[in-house]
Order: C-alpha cells, then structure tokens, then sequence
C-alpha cells in the first residue's frame, strides 16, 4: 500500500509493540504496509503515506473502553479514513489472514449526521486500530 504523494498533511506516529517479530508479521504481512527504515529495536511502517513506527516497549499498553454506537470502542486507538472501496478492501484482507476484530465491519451512525463504515481491530502488542470511510467526506466532522 503505497500513498506517498499527497498535498495534505502526513502524521508520524510511534507506538509501543512488545514483540518486533509479530509486529512484523501483522504490519507488514497482514495489512501489507512497506517496510521503511529498521533498527533492533524499532521498524518504520508506511501507513498510506504516513510514518508509523513500531518501538519495541516490552511493557505494552494501558487500555479502556467507551461505548458508541452500541460498541465497546477500545481507547487510545488510531487508524484512517480510507475511501469506501479502499476500506472494503482492507477488510476482505484481513478477513483473509484471519484477524480477530474487536468491532466487525459495520456502517456506524446509519441515516444519522457522521455515518461512516468502521471496522477495529488490535495488533500483536494490543494497539487498538481503527479504519473507518465516508461515503460523503463532508461527513466528517458533521455533528
């Protein structure tokens, strides 16, 4: 997946993972990233155009849940707004590795201001991942 050339702004996040090996695998099999830049103890991931780096941190993370639209959504959690194709996508290949969804593929807020097809899931270490589309990007920030 490959999404490098874009006007808009491009985010760099760093993320803590407690095992390179299975982060590889998930990040670079599963959902098919690039691999960028590696060291012993981190790997540089393009995520549509983004920088994601996974640091090794055996420590893993913290979560809690918040309910929305009748889901348990796990916190903190990142992802993307992808198109709707490029999300339907997504999800027929993870489908296909065998992930485990924490939220299935589902169209949240139908008929209502926002709604948007969602889709989460956790990595090895237990980050929370969210991918989401919009039929209509003025949707976005509707409220």
């Amino acid at each position: 997946m490959t999404h490098g050339d874009s006007s808009r702004p491009r985010f760099h996040l760093a993320m803590p993972v407690d095992d390179l090996t299975a982060a590889r695998h998930f990040y670079g099999q599963v959902l098919g990233l690039e691999t960028g830049r590696t060291a012993d103890t981190w790997v540089d991931w393009n995520l549509f155009g983004h920088q994601l780096v996974t640091h090794l941190a055996p420590a893993g993370t913290q979560q809690v849940h918040n309910p929305v639209d009748g889901h348990d959504v796990p916190v903190p959690h990142f992802g993307l707004i992808l198109t709707v194709p490029d999300f339907h996508q997504l999800a027929e290949r993870l489908r296909t590795h065998g992930a485990k969804f924490v939220i299935e593929p589902y169209v949240r807020f139908a008929g209502e201001p926002g709604e948007q097809w969602t889709m989460f899931l956790l990595d090895p270490a237990g980050n929370a991942l969210e991918f989401k589309a919009f039929a209509d990007d003025a949707q976005v920030f509707a409220s």
